[in-house]
């Protein structure tokens, strides 16, 4: 999985298809991100000793491959790609400008 946390990524599938937000966690054995205000559910809390009960609104995790990552230049949906630098170090790029992500 190519994601990274802070990443800016557009849901392409499902429920929220349109959608963008940034990448705020990483599930990679599950191949799961949890990008804000995308998948968001209510949550029934019970009240306890210090707080009352209350409905809070939780993002759940979407599958890495109902998301794709928005390229920084042209600002549209991209595959990413691998290549080297010039000092032979692995970054990662946009395949669509061929822009440096990293």
């Amino acid at each position: 999985m190519n994601f990274k946390t802070g990443d800016k990524v557009v849901v392409i599938t499902g429920k929220d298809k349109g959608k963008e937000g940034s990448i705020t966690k990483v599930l990679r054995a599950d191949s799961k991100l949890i990008v804000s205000g995308v998948n968001v559910a209510k949550k029934h809390v019970k009240p306890n000793g210090q707080t009352a009960g209350s409905i809070v609104e939780v993002e759940l995790p979407i599958h890495s491959s109902n998301v794709m990552i928005i390229d920084p230049k042209t600002k549209k949906a991209s595959k990413i790609g691998h290549t080297t630098d010039k000092n032979g170090k692995k970054i990662r790029i946009s395949k669509k400008s061929n822009s440096n992500l990293d």
